[in-house]
């Protein structure tokens, strides 16, 4: 059976929540899933699963520590990673508070790893933002992004 892992890092609970309504959408589309706090999440569930999906606040434009420093740590598996579906998400105070170069700081490390990005020509192009508490439109955002990834990991896994 295929699996996608959800990693998260939340201070005020709103990167949580996404965390949580991305899991819905794996759901929906009957993939195991298992959601993790970073702080939780040791680099080998990576390697356990099919699909892997980081979450981050954005802090100086940028992922909070705890999930630079885990991404930092996945070296000891680099290589290991390579051909696994990967994806981001990201939430911050302010529009212009750095979303996009926090989504796209954890894709250059997903990048870097060998993994194919999972992309949305609608929405969060390169992943789901949200500015605040998770609105409706951030809600569907994020179901859609986990049944995106969760169909292609059954394209490519099943």
């Amino acid at each position: 059976m295929s699996k996608v892992l959800i990693i998260y890092y939340s201070s005020t609970g709103n990167t949580k929540k996404m965390a949580h309504l991305i899991e819905t959408g794996v759901k929906e589309e009957e993939v195991d899933v298992e959601v993790k706090d970073v702080e939780g999440a040791g680099i080998e569930d990576m390697l356990a699963a099919d699909g892997i999906i980081i979450g981050s606040p954005t802090y100086y434009g940028t992922m909070a520590a705890p999930v630079k420093e885990f991404l930092d740590k996945s070296v000891a598996i680099h290589g290991k990673l390579d051909g696994k579906i990967g994806a981001a998400f990201s939430s911050s105070a302010n529009i212009g508070g750095g979303n996009e170069t926090t989504i796209t700081d954890i894709l250059n490390a997903l990048l870097i790893h060998g993994m194919v990005i999972q992309g949305d020509p609608l929405g969060g192009h390169y992943g789901v933002v949200s500015i605040g508490t998770p609105d409706t439109r951030v809600e569907r955002e994020c179901r859609r992004l986990g049944q995106r990834v969760a169909k292609l990991v059954k394209k490519l896994y099943l």
